[in-house]
């Protein structure tokens, strides 16, 4: 152990936050390698129109030949508006759009370029990632990439190509099984990658919001009653029975009065509303999916919440119901996808504190309500009084 102090000092200058799982690219990518570059771009155009319905896909591919022309006193295939000086040219495409930028290619540009893509697939010549398909093409042997082959999830057999050279069987002998397909399955191989991204589900947590000031409502509105338990309890329970865990959104000033048995996180994102639980979750564990619920809707159900897990689109930033009273969603009865952290940063780095916004202005999965009735917040105590005479409390 070292005894310098500016070393010590080094290690805990800087808060201990959990970082996200990722890759080069993203959280889910595959490097396909072990073939030309054309072949490799042919197998990805042949795969995209049976993955594209479910994933957004991003491709990642260098063009070798721009830059041999750029050596050469061209221009690289650069505008003549980025040769002029520009740093960044947007361009609207109409059905895409497009944007060059001169900026340096590091390990954060990678992934903040891709952010919204739910799988990338990488020409495994050019770049790394952290899972590989591979094809045995004798024009184009493995044997000296052979640490790029970290984690190799599928071997691809071209037409009469049928054995592993030695060097793959010596490199993968302590690797276990690994699938072998025919090239030319499109199908198969395109079912094979849904699948596998499929299991890579992130897991579901649960979270009560329950740190708001309740001020139209005069009175804590989670320590409300509507079921015997307080409404931040009774929600906790509701969603229990759908997540791997529950956690309760509150104040730091709250803590200490949770009832028993409830697990409190303290927003660390602070006078942002809603969107401070949120953020606040996602910092804690950045890897899983949050399921957040608000402590004011008495009526919902397990039924509603077993709806909305069950139509989870995981491939999306969020999966919410749309509002009752109008086409948007209902930002705090959704699951947040891991990739939603980001998204909501940025807009909270634009000046933006509405989850509701972020979830308008990104890829979503929208679903029509079971019940639409069950959506409903009460807020204040006419509708706290209105509210227990509908769910025969009396007053």
């Amino acid at each position: 152990m070292s005894t310098n102090p500016s070393s010590a000092i080094l290690r805990t200058k800087h808060a201990a936050l959990v970082r996200p799982v990722s890759g080069e690219f993203g959280r889910h990518e595959l490097a396909i390698l072990g073939a030309p570059c054309g072949s490799i771009k042919e197998l990805v155009t042949r795969l995209l129109p049976h993955l594209a319905p479910s994933l957004s896909v991003g491709y990642v591919d260098a063009d070798h030949a721009a830059g041999d022309e750029a050596a050469e006193g061209g221009a690289g295939g650069a505008s003549a508006v980025l040769q002029a000086g520009a740093t960044a040219e947007l361009t609207d495409k109409i059905q895409f759009w497009r944007l060059d930028q001169r900026r340096e290619l590091d390990g954060f540009a990678q992934k903040e370029l891709l952010a919204h893509q739910s799988l990338v697939l990488v020409n495994g010549n050019h770049f790394r990632a952290q899972q590989q398909i591979i094809i045995l093409d004798p024009a184009k042997p493995l044997n000296r990439k052979l640490d790029r082959l970290t984690d190799v999830q599928l071997i691809l057999l071209p037409e009469g190509v049928r054995e592993l050279p030695e060097y793959l069987v010596a490199h993968f002998a302590e690797k276990g099984q690994i699938p072998t397909m025919l090239l030319a399955d499109t199908e198969g191989v395109a079912a094979f990658v849904v699948q596998w991204w499929q299991c890579r589900q992130p897991r579901l947590r649960g979270l009560v919001l329950a740190g708001g000031r309740s001020q139209r409502m005069q009175t804590d509105k989670g320590q409300l009653r509507y079921h015997g338990l307080e409404q931040r309890e009774h929600a906790a329970q509701l969603l229990a029975a759908v997540c791997t865990d529950v956690h309760v959104s509150c104040r730091p000033d709250q803590v200490a009065e949770l009832p028993a048995g409830l697990l409190p996180l303290s927003d660390r994102f602070l006078e942002l509303g809603p969107l401070g639980g949120i953020l606040s979750a996602l910092q804690l564990d950045p890897n899983a999916a949050w399921l957040v619920v608000a402590c004011d809707l008495p009526f919902l159900s397990e039924a509603t919440l077993q709806h909305l897990v069950h139509n989870r689109n995981s491939a999306k930033v969020a999966t919410a119901f749309q509002s009752p009273q109008n086409e948007f969603p209902e930002p705090l009865i959704t699951i947040w996808e891991p990739r939603s952290y980001g998204t909501l940063l940025r807009f909270l780095g634009l000046g933006y504190s509405c989850p509701r916004k972020a979830l308008i202005n990104s890829d979503i999965e929208l679903l029509a309500a079971p019940d639409p009735t069950e959506l409903r917040n009460v807020n204040t105590p006419e509708e706290a009084a209105v509210a227990r005479q509908e769910l025969g409390l009396g007053q």
